[in-house]
């Protein structure tokens, strides 16, 4: 398992290093299977920078980006979670496939929460964690949650990819 994984916050990023960053995420990869699951890791990042609720990532191991990831407010119900604002969504999570299997997905995710909980003091949100949706279909996505202490709240039907499991970790 790599030693470090940070989340680089791309809205604070100067534009020079932003680029650079968004460069990199371009070249993210994903299998045809994950695709229907995540969508494109730049344009997925792209549409974050332009949203004020959301707060995109790159999930960076030794100095480069290896996945994305976006934490958004006042979203929380499109996980299936009963309210929008008592915790933060975490949506477009993907991890490059050239990276997976080496734990990134599961430290990353660890690392998200504590984020959303230093987001949650920074922005006096109130938010208690983290929500997230996880396809059925996807064992994976699902194991590496687990092993970051979410825990599975139950189906959800709204997915556009099939059912999916509602998982949920507090701060």
């Amino acid at each position: 398992m790599p030693e470090n994984v940070w989340l680089m916050p791309l809205k604070d990023l100067d534009d020079d290093a932003r680029a650079i960053k968004l460069g990199e995420i371009a070249e993210l990869e994903v299998t045809e299977d994950q695709r229907r699951f995540v969508g494109e890791p730049l344009r997925m990042m792209l549409i974050a920078l332009e949203e004020d609720s959301r707060h995109p990532f790159a999930i960076d191991c030794n100095g480069s980006a290896a996945g994305v990831l976006t934490l958004q407010t006042g979203a929380a119900t499109l996980a299936g979670w009963d309210d929008d604002l008592s915790v933060w969504l975490l949506r477009g999570f993907l991890i490059d496939r050239r990276q997976q299997g080496r734990g990134l997905g599961t430290l990353a995710a660890d690392v998200a929460v504590r984020e959303a909980a230093k987001l949650t003091a920074a922005l006096g949100g109130g938010q208690a964690g983290v929500v997230l949706s996880v396809n059925e279909e996807n064992p994976a996505g699902r194991a590496a949650y687990r092993k970051a202490g979410f825990q599975d709240r139950g189906r959800y039907l709204g997915g556009g990819a099939g059912p999916q499991r509602t998982l949920y970790r507090p701060f």
